[in-house]
């Protein structure tokens, strides 16, 4: 995975953090994703945009950001865990706050090789085992357009719980746009079992 250890590793998936190395795979995945992505995201998807990106996941430390890998899937023949596993989305925490809030925002986007093989959800219920675990916090939120279906569908999957309705919320593809807000606690997740 790049030279990259593994923050965290499923069935099916491992999370790690990005790298620069990255850039040539993510944003081929990325240009390839295009049409699954409009109008909802807009990942970068040339070298330049996405040093600028992935540097800022790396540096500012009120971000974290992880590559979802489907384990074993590459072509080097590395084996699970190894040089070759694909990058199947992208989980990355936001807005990290500490004290006594503990919270972060989540934005998320499977590629489309990956897209409806369940890679994401597992993907993401090891970050938020990770969210919860060793990066502290209690509470991630997640807004999300109400038309988009595949991602309100991640969420509730992974037992987040809607919170209410955003107005105009966030500007995306030249105008501001509606969100539905929801979030999950440690406390849920524990609850839950995820």
């Amino acid at each position: 995975m790049s030279g990259t250890h593994c923050l965290a590793e499923g069935r099916r998936t491992a999370i790690r953090p990005y790298t620069r190395a990255d850039a040539e795979e993510f944003t081929t995945r990325a240009r390839e994703s295009r049409d699954m992505h409009s109008p909802w995201l807009f990942p970068p998807d040339d070298a330049r945009a996405y040093a600028a990106y992935a540097g800022r996941l790396i540096e500012d430390p009120t971000k974290a950001g992880f590559l979802v890998c489907e384990r074993g899937s590459g072509d080097s023949g590395a084996g699970e865990g190894g040089a070759g596993d694909r990058i199947a989305g992208f989980i990355n925490i936001n807005n990290i706050v500490g004290g006594a809030f503990r919270c972060g925002a989540l934005g998320y986007g499977a590629f489309a090789h990956a897209a409806g093989r369940g890679l994401m959800s597992e993907g993401l219920g090891l970050v938020l085992r990770y969210a919860f675990g060793p990066l502290g916090l209690h509470r991630l939120e997640a807004n999300i357009q109400p038309g988009n279906e595949g991602s309100l569908a991640l969420v509730e999957r992974a037992g987040f719980r809607l919170e209410g309705f955003s107005p105009d919320f966030l500007f995306i593809d030249g105008a501001w746009r509606d969100h539905e807000r929801w979030a999950i606690t440690a406390e849920m997740l524990s609850q839950d079992g995820v």
